[in-house]
């Protein structure tokens, strides 16, 4: 199952906080909803943010985890990332307002920037999806959700250093693109030192940041894999 985040594609109305702690709460609630027990979560980008905030704060109900294609806030080497002039965005996208008036009515030559430099090849993300990423952040309120993801970040670094305390034993696999900056060790050390016991890395061949999109038969494997699934 798939879900959109809240207030962005078919999800209407903004959350009463962006943190990624509440929208883990969101979750956790949808989760408790449908009956659902023995959950294993993946996500991609900042949806991989939440899924590290549910192993934090609702370890019980998870099974197995997939973070894909992303740093946590405050986990090792955020600070190098932030602090990267190749990640401008991430500054940009939390200035008050600025952002909705002018990405609003050009999402696509928007999204269009990020897959022609992100990916491993220019042509790696599809004109298909491409077009869903523009639809789904077609409302000023989808627009609002997706910045304030970053608005945020300040809140999730307090929130994922206090957690360092405990310890996660759930399983969990680092998902990267071989072609994206960043090494996967790093990642993957920093991670495990944040208090999660049970990690492992792996690298998806020819793709950059959007491994789903580039490369989803490759991803579509690991994830059978590491979950068990067979097939």
């Amino acid at each position: 199952m798939a879900f959109d985040l809240p207030g962005v594609g078919r999800s209407t109305g903004l959350p009463r906080a962006h943190d990624k702690r509440t929208l883990a709460g969101i979750v956790r609630r949808l989760a408790d909803e449908l009956a659902l027990t023995g959950v294993s979560l993946i996500g991609h980008d900042v949806g991989a943010q939440i899924v590290y905030a549910c192993l934090r704060t609702w370890p019980a109900g998870i099974r197995k985890a997939v973070l894909m294609n992303i740093v946590i806030p405050g986990i090792d080497p955020w600070d190098e990332v932030k602090r990267n002039p190749a990640i401008w965005h991430f500054a940009f996208h939390a200035v008050p307002d600025l952002p909705e008036a002018m990405v609003a009515g050009n999402q696509r030559r928007y999204f269009d920037y990020f897959f022609d430099t992100l990916s491993a090849s220019r042509g790696g993300v599809d004109d298909a999806s491409r077009r869903a990423h523009a639809v789904a952040y077609a409302r000023p309120e989808s627009l609002t959700a997706g910045f304030e993801w970053y608005r945020v970040f300040p809140q999730d670094e307090k929130d994922n250093a206090a957690g360092k305390e405990g310890e996660v034993p759930i399983p969990v696999l680092y998902l990267r693109g071989r072609q994206e900056r960043g090494d996967l060790e790093r990642y993957v050390k920093g991670l495990r030192e944040s208090g999660l016991r049970d990690v492992r890395g792996a690298l998806i061949p020819d793709s950059g940041h959007f491994s789903p999109e580039e490369q989803p038969e490759a991803v579509s494997r690991a994830l059978r894999e590491f979950l068990d699934l067979g097939g």
